[in-house]
């Protein structure tokens, strides 16, 4: 079994490669009725495509999503939803001195040994390319949550960039969509500006932690122990490429507090809802919403393919060095920004169907009612 496919009951399986003449998602599992179309979608695809601007990979895919079946006039029919995005700017031949050597840091070396099968060409299935299938049903998502929580929005952007973090003092949401990092810190982004050309042109890259959060999320999706909300975002951030580590609220940190400083203590609103006098839990206690911002970090690690000599092995065992050309990013962190926005989204809609499967009617109902 290969594992192509996340998800519960929103199901997306993802296919194709990097350097293939196309590769998409088929989604199973959205309802019927969903307002959808290629624009709608796009507007995500094109936050995530490359070439945009000199701290992203140079190749030029246009990233063009076609809706192939589960749309009729306009609206999703509850079938399978096909989406699909060709492959227009590969340039297979820039990894032909790579054919018999495996790259440090990359999934060649195990995909050998797991499969026996080598495709050189930017990585095949292993590459970031993929993640643009995850982009598109993403987008096909967050339609849906419309539908069923009109409140939800979810925004992500990068804290980090190898070790030079914004300043939460200066945390501007409009400052997001102004810069190429999407920094809610103005000053960061300068900064990071700065660092990241002159590692671009050293031949280096340098990783980064980026940021998902979700506002709106209704209290009480999720599950107590084998589908906690938690358990499937920190799954669905580890899937993607070059993430090594995912944190939920306080993260790593929570082991520095002590129980009193840890919990966040609760109030009842003017509204007749629960308030918190903090977030340290991210958003969720006990695997289930508790209303508040769901707030997911992820840590990616540096691009592998960098123009620096390093040394590996081929792949009859002999010694060699290599250097990987080609067109890459320097921090691959900040088209990581929309793909966490899209697991998000899906993680999402997911346990609000699978909350509407087991409890029924709309979330917040009169169960569970406080007061």
């Amino acid at each position: 079994m290969s594992m192509n496919t996340f998800g519960h009951l929103f199901r997306v399986t993802t296919w194709g490669e990097s350097h293939g003449p196309a590769l998409g998602a088929t989604v199973d599992g959205c309802p019927p009725g969903v307002a959808i179309s290629e624009e709608m979608i796009q507007q995500w695809l094109d936050k995530r495509k490359p070439g945009q601007n000199k701290f992203t990979t140079q190749r030029q895919e246009a990233d063009q999503v076609r809706i192939l079946s589960g749309v009729f006039e306009g609206v999703t029919t509850g079938t399978p939803v096909q989406l699909m995005i060709e492959n227009t700017d590969q340039r297979s031949k820039d990894y032909g001195d790579i054919a018999e050597k495996f790259r440090p840091g990359h999934a060649d070396i195990t995909y050998w040994q797991k499969y026996g099968v080598r495709d050189y060409r930017g990585g095949g299935r292993s590459s970031a390319r993929e993640t643009a299938a995850r982009v598109a049903a993403g987008g096909l998502a967050r339609e849906a949550i419309k539908m069923l929580a009109p409140g939800v929005e979810i925004t992500g952007y990068m804290t980090q960039v190898g070790p030079h973090g914004i300043d939460r003092a200066r945390f501007d949401w409009d400052q997001i969509a102004q810069n190429p990092f999407w920094a809610p810190d103005a000053e960061a982004a300068e900064a990071w500006a700065t660092y990241l050309g002159e590692l671009r042109k050293s031949g280096n890259s340098v990783g980064a932690v980026v940021e998902v959060i979700a506002r709106g999320v209704p209290a009480g999706i999720g599950a107590p122990v084998y589908a906690k909300l938690d358990t499937d975002l920190a799954a669905a951030m580890m899937s993607i490429n070059a993430v090594k580590g995912v944190e939920i609220g306080e993260g790593m940190n929570a082991a520095t507090l002590t129980g009193e400083d840890n919990a966040d203590e609760i109030f009842m609103g003017n509204d007749g809802q629960p308030v918190y006098s903090s977030n340290h839990a991210g958003g969720i206690l006990g695997g289930i919403s508790t209303g508040q911002d769901l707030v997911v970090r992820f840590a990616v690690k540096p691009t592998s393919s960098i123009l620096k000599t390093r040394q590996t092995i081929t792949k009859s065992g002999e010694a060699a060095e290599i250097i990987t050309k080609g067109r890459h990013d320097p921090c691959v962190g900040i088209r990581a920004v929309p793909v966490g926005e899209a697991m998000m989204a899906c993680v999402i809609l997911d346990h609000l169907l699978l909350h509407r499967g087991q409890v029924g009617g709309q979330i917040g109902e009169n169960r569970g009612k406080i007061g």
